[in-house]
């Protein structure tokens, strides 16, 4: 039973370090406790466990906008995070564990703000045409469970439609694929609405539904060290790409020095295959490029410094290497 309220709101907003808080709460949640985490991202992707990466999301026009890539703890599919939109996490022991009621926090602080709002069905809210403003994901280990979830408010749609857009691939992936769903900003039912009101809403809320005063947690009496070893993780190459996911990808592309083709096998982030053909006058550098990309992780500024290498100091070669580098940009 539940007769402990406890509430922590990050000020940070690289997802690193706010999903490494989220596990610290999740993983030191009392008995009889339920935490209220409400946290932001800048400028981030963020996509479920077992998802492929290269499939949900354009990885390399996000980074290279300054964006982040960043792999959560739950499943479920791809999101985008800017400062217009809030996220939110519910932690708690297992047995304590009631989704409605957790799902009714979120609907009543809507509602709070003059919006009819919805459950749709098992991982999302709807208000408005039947649009999505928040979408849920879940984790559970041993005795510890949280769920958490998206408040869209402000969010960049286009953004959103541009780094999740990944039309130009050709990929075969044994991963989880992300649905599609129409989203509504809640801005565009309430005008009024800014994250930190959403904020109070949320507090309010959260004390209402589970009839208790919360007391909001100081991040100084969290434990920094484990925070810290695990935003290490989730930062780390191998969290972020190197899943134990498979897939194929093909990209082609004609160019005045002539028309080149890859077929990419990928598996773990790393390229474990690579055929390439080309109608290129200098096919030994052609083949040098196949033997150098093979073995390399499936990232595009390994790949470009190990074509610029083939090609050394000849510049028909290195122009060769610029283009297939864009290639790889444009393609991944």
């Amino acid at each position: 039973m539940i007769n402990k309220l406890s509430i922590f709101i990050s000020r940070d907003n690289i997802p690193y370090k706010n999903l490494a808080v989220e596990q610290f709460l999740t993983m030191h949640t009392g008995v009889d406790e339920c935490i209220l985490y409400l946290w932001q991202n800048d400028h981030t992707v963020v996509v479920g466990r077992n998802q492929n990466c290269f499939k949900e999301c354009r990885v390399s026009l996000l980074e290279s906008e300054g964006g982040f890539l960043a792999r959560r703890l739950s499943g479920g599919g791809a999101v985008y995070h800017d400062m217009g939109n809030l996220n939110f996490t519910f932690c708690v022991r297992k047995e304590n564990y009631d989704l409605d009621k957790q799902l009714q926090v979120i609907i009543r602080a809507v509602q709070k703000l003059g919006i009819r709002a919805e459950q749709n069905g098992r991982n999302d809210i709807i208000a408005g045409d039947g649009k999505k403003f928040s979408g849920n994901a879940f984790y559970e280990t041993g005795d510890f469970c949280y769920h958490h979830g998206t408040l869209l408010i402000h969010t960049d749609s286009q953004m959103m439609a541009r780094y999740l857009s990944v039309s130009r691939e050709k990929l075969q992936a044994k991963s989880i694929q992300s649905v599609q769903s129409r989203v509504v900003n809640l801005t565009e039912l309430c005008p009024s609405v800014t994250v930190e009101l959403m904020k109070d809403k949320m507090v309010e809320a959260f004390e209402e539904i589970y009839h208790l005063k919360a007391a909001f947690v100081s991040e100084n009496r969290m434990d920094q060290s484990e925070i810290k070893e695990n935003q290490k993780i989730f930062e780390s190459w191998t969290w972020k790409y190197g899943r134990k996911s498979s897939f194929n990808q093909q990209m082609d592309k004609k160019y005045p020095w002539g028309d080149i083709h890859f077929e990419f096998m990928v598996k773990n982030g790393m390229i474990e295959d690579v055929n390439v053909y080309s109608d290129a006058m200098d096919q030994d550098f052609i083949l040098r490029i196949a033997a150098e990309l093979n073995g390399c992780r499936y990232n595009v500024s390994d790949m470009e410094n190990q074509i610029v290498q083939c090609a050394g100091n000849n510049q028909t070669l290195l122009t060769m290497a610029s283009d297939i580098g864009r290639l790889f940009t444009d393609n991944m």
